[in-house]
Formats: structure tokens, sequence, C-alpha cells
């Protein structure tokens, strides 16, 4: 599982997320994972691989977390609009790199600037606990910074020197702040509005 640090206590009071669905399987090599990674999304199946050295986990992804992840991420969209910051999305991409044996889709997953061949920023939302270290793959891909919202707190892991460090803020988006940002993603939000207010207050800011 992610190495998370421990959440503060939430602010509000807010439904309990439902868990997401998983299985790992052993022993499976790189072209078994990657046809079925293939497989899958040709099919447009909701099923995620993450694969790891030999290791996969398949994961269907809750009601609850897409809506989660979906708003963060109009969240973050909203913002860059608002602050004119060239952020490129990538969604839920898959990411493979057959050397270091690793493979995964991330939640969300953005750059700075011109697209890479992976992302600046790499954005999980935690329902329930993996059963892979998600973040021992992200390093093996090369991915800046790992966003982690769990528990209405957005930490962020940021790679330095080959090793995942947690962090208050971003690096790659330093103006932004996480906390205010994380403060507007709950189960019980709606979007537009949420969308909406979040925008208000980052203007009154700027007045």
């Amino acid at each position: 599982m992610l190495p998370f640090v421990a959440a503060r206590p939430s602010p509000f009071t807010a439904p309990v997320p439902e868990p997401d669905g998983r299985v790992l399987i052993h022993n499976v090599s790189w072209e078994a994972y990657v046809s079925m990674s293939e497989t899958l999304g040709r099919s447009g199946s909701r099923a995620r691989l993450t694969y790891l050295e030999g290791a996969l986990e398949i994961m269907t992804n809750s009601r609850d977390h897409e809506l989660l992840k979906k708003l963060l991420a109009r969240l973050l969209e909203a913002w860059a609009d608002e602050r004119s910051v060239e952020l490129e999305g990538y969604g839920s991409t898959t990411f493979r790199k057959e050397a270091k044996e690793r493979g995964l889709e991330p939640d969300e997953c953005y750059s700075v600037g011109e697209m890479q061949d992976v992302p600046d920023i790499a954005i999980e939302v935690v329902v329930s606990s993996g059963l892979l270290d998600k973040l021992e793959v992200y390093r093996g891909l090369g991915v800046l910074e790992v966003w982690v919202f769990e528990r209405s707190v957005l930490t962020v892991y940021r790679l330095v020197d080959g090793v995942y460090r947690a962090e208050r803020s971003s690096e790659v988006l330093p103006a932004l702040d996480l906390a205010h940002l994380a403060s507007f993603v709950r189960l019980d939000a709606k979007q537009s509005l949420a969308v909406r207010t979040y925008r208000a207050e980052l203007r009154e800011r700027d007045a």
C-alpha cells in the first residue's frame, strides 16, 4: 500500500466513502500484463491495472472514488484557468516502462507547459488501501510529484534523489494553496457549485 502520512481530522462531517474492489495476482509476465491492459482499454472496461515486478493489482473504482477524483480535477483545472497556468491533462492514460517492470493508470495526471513522456503530477484518490505500493511504481516511471487525496487531506509526494518525500506544497505549482483546494473536495458537494465558489474565492484573494 502507499506509505501515506497520517491525515488531519476532516473539518466537516461527510459520508464515509464506499470501498474500491481489488484483486492481487502474482507471477504475471510483462507480456501478459500489456496484453490485458490493451484488451481492457479497447473494451472500455472500468477495471484499472497496476503492475510492479510481476505482481498485478486489478481494481474497480467505486462511484464515490470517481466523484471525488472528478471534482478534484475540475477544481485544479479551474485554478489553472484563473491563474493562467498552462496545465495539460492526460486523464487516466496508461503509463508503462518495461525496463522497470512497472505500469499503471493514474486517477488524473498533468504536465505544466508541454506534455512529456510522463506527467509532472499524478493524482491518486484513496478510498481503500491498495495492495501494491503505487509510489514505488511511480518512482520507477519517474513521475516528479504524486498528489494523494485521502480523508479530506491532499498530500504531495515529491521525488527527490530517487525517493518520494511528503511535502506541504507543490514545487510544480508552488502558488497553489493545496489545503484551500482540498476543502472543496467532498462527497456531498454539488460539483458545479463547488467550482464556482472556488473560483469566486480565488478572485477575492486577488482583489
